[in-house]
């Protein structure tokens, strides 16, 4: 099995101002096609650590990977750095150099002389195109040991390493067949102690294969991974310990590998023919950005009103005064006259209110932070559910939004029986 060696590169991710997602990424991707890592090294934007990386990792593997590193600027030197240590000298490629003057003229914008150094390559190397930025990455082979170089955006990156680096690896190394299969369960509404509980007895079952749990974002990311003889046996194993996850965790599962809450809910809104139209309070217009960061969403998605104020919630939503003055903005009463009021106002299938206490301040005994209330309103019937969250601000916003959401996609999935 060839073996692989990752370098991250950055001062953010050693300040831990930025989480080093790159390397994560990209050795789930290596083990799924045959390419072990055995190894990888997180350094700054310094010459010397750079170069030291790269000089161990040429030590012990066949692959060597980075990330980041890729700009126009002084501080972005891995490409440089990696062709120094490989012994490969770089020219500029024009036809690059062009690919990047289009992508500034096209945003009508100058571009500094400094950006150039982007279309610098060795000329034996294979320029690997990058059509979320500027930084093209780069293929190397020399001496049996290759060196690839990526940008370190993750949008950037990850397409880049599916779209380009592993055809090559693949090719190079003739990784007809993959040996392990891997797939990831996305759970929401128990926590991580939960889903350990829930799933302890597939856990302390597991053969050929291995679970691993993630929390992300209020979400629980259960990753199998199973190798069994070949790749077939693999997926056999895979399968079969999916089901019983499943089975287990039942309607909590909203998704699989890349699938996110929202477009879960966006394919059962256009699978049902239904609309949707959102009145946020504490959650600023979250809900509404996670729907519409998905193109085509103005197919389902009629909009959102923001209705921070009391004064909002009166005069766009219809709140009557009496609910405010007697229950308080955050209250099930109001919650409800939200979605109520946004439905009626947006002549759709369904709408969904919340309102809360989102912190630092503004809570009391009665009505704490991480207080919130999420309503929904269809044709026939109004619900409302109270929810209390722990954390920062940032944390009960996006926990109260995608509690919401899946809340939707639960109503979408079984009606009202939720």
């Amino acid at each position: 099995m060839e073996k692989a060696f990752l370098v991250s590169t950055g001062t953010e991710l050693l300040l831990g101002s930025t989480i080093d997602t790159n390397s994560v990424f990209i050795a789930e991707r290596l083990n799924l096609i045959g390419i072990k890592v055995i190894g990888k090294i997180v350094v700054g934007d310094n010459e010397q650590q750079i170069e030291e990386a790269f000089k161990i990792g040429l030590k012990v593997a066949d692959v060597i990977i980075s990330s980041g590193g890729l700009g126009p600027t002084q501080d972005d030197l891995t490409k440089e750095i990696a062709c120094r240590v490989m012994g490969s000298s770089m020219v500029l490629v024009e036809e690059e150099a062009e690919k990047i003057r289009d992508f500034f003229q096209r945003r009508h914008r100058s571009m500094p002389d400094n950006n150039l150094k982007q279309a610098m390559f060795p000329l034996e190397a294979e320029i690997l195109p990058n059509p979320q930025g500027t930084a093209p990455g780069m293929y190397l082979i020399k001496n049996n040991q290759v060196v690839i170089c990526l940008p370190g955006p993750p949008r950037e990156m990850q397409p880049m390493f599916r779209q380009e680096v592993e055809p090559r690896l693949k090719k190079q190394y003739d990784l007809k067949w993959e040996k392990a299969a891997s797939r990831v369960i996305k759970v929401i509404g128990p926590g991580e102690s939960q889903v350990e509980v829930m799933l302890a007895d597939i856990m302390g079952d597991l053969q050929g294969c291995s679970m691993a749990l993630l929390a992300k974002g209020g979400e629980i990311h259960i990753r199998i991974t199973a190798e069994g003889k070949d790749y077939e046996h693999s997926r056999q194993i895979l399968e079969d310990v999916c089901r019983r996850i499943e089975e287990k965790m039942g309607n909590t599962v909203f998704g699989w590998d890349e699938d996110t809450l929202s477009g879960r809910v966006a394919e059962l809104l256009k699978k049902g023919r239904k609309s949707l139209a959102v009145a946020e309070s504490c959650t600023g217009g979250l809900v509404g950005k996670m729907i519409t960061d998905l193109p085509g969403s103005s197919n389902y998605f009629w909009g959102g009103v923001i209705s921070y104020s009391n004064q909002a919630k009166a005069t766009c939503l219809g709140v009557k005064d009496d609910t405010l003055a007697v229950y308080g903005a955050v209250s099930a009463e109001t919650a409800i006259e939200m979605a109520e009021g946004v439905r009626k106002l947006a002549g759709t299938n369904l709408g969904v209110a919340i309102t809360g206490i989102a912190g630092p301040e503004g809570g009391s005994k009665e009505k704490p932070v991480g207080l919130v209330y999420i309503a929904i309103a269809d044709e026939k019937s109004s619900r409302f559910k109270e929810v209390r969250f722990v954390g920062s601000r940032e944390a009960i916003r996006l926990l109260s939004a995608k509690s919401a959401l899946d809340w939707v996609r639960k109503w979408l999935i079984r009606g009202e029986n939720i």
